[in-house]
């Protein structure tokens, strides 16, 4: 079934969109680990920095097989708007393990809103909505926890 290609181009910019947001969640985790002393939390946030490599390996491979390259990540629209980790790092440089368990739920909550509009808008095919929804279940249990550690 071959989709008219200003579908294919709103599915790339949706996915693009959301690569953009897991690699500011990449890119927060690897700030988080370094500057949190509890070794079991360093561990933890380098975990998720590595899930997030996975979600976007996952991704790419979707814009690859509707044939475009993804050599180079400009991120969406999606991602430009709200890159809410990059303007929360400064909790990261005070070392306040509070404020960086806070920023991280910051960008996760934003992530979680950017997935479900993702799958609201209806640009995405079969293959592409099950990778999206598993990745926002995994990004869900993610906030889950660290709301855990938090509380």
């Amino acid at each position: 079934m071959i989709h008219a290609d200003e579908t294919t181009t709103e599915t790339i910019k949706t996915l693009e969109g959301l690569i953009s947001i897991l690699e500011d969640g990449k890119l927060g985790y690897t700030n988080a680990a370094e500057h949190v002393e509890n070794p079991a939390m360093k561990s933890d946030f380098l975990e998720y920095a590595r899930e997030r490599s996975l979600f976007i390996v996952e991704l790419q491979n979707q814009i690859n097989k509707l044939g475009k390259s993804t050599d180079t990540s400009g991120g969406g629209p999606l991602g430009a708007l709200h890159r809410t980790w990059i303007d929360i790092k400064s909790a990261f440089t005070g070392g306040d393990t509070e404020a960086i368990i806070n920023a991280c739920i910051t960008g996760e909550e934003a992530a979680v809103e950017k997935y479900k509009m993702a799958l609201e808008d209806n640009h995405l095919e079969h293959d592409q909505i099950y990778i999206v929804s598993k990745q926002l279940n995994s990004i869900q249990n993610t906030l889950s926890q660290i709301k855990m550690r938090a509380s």
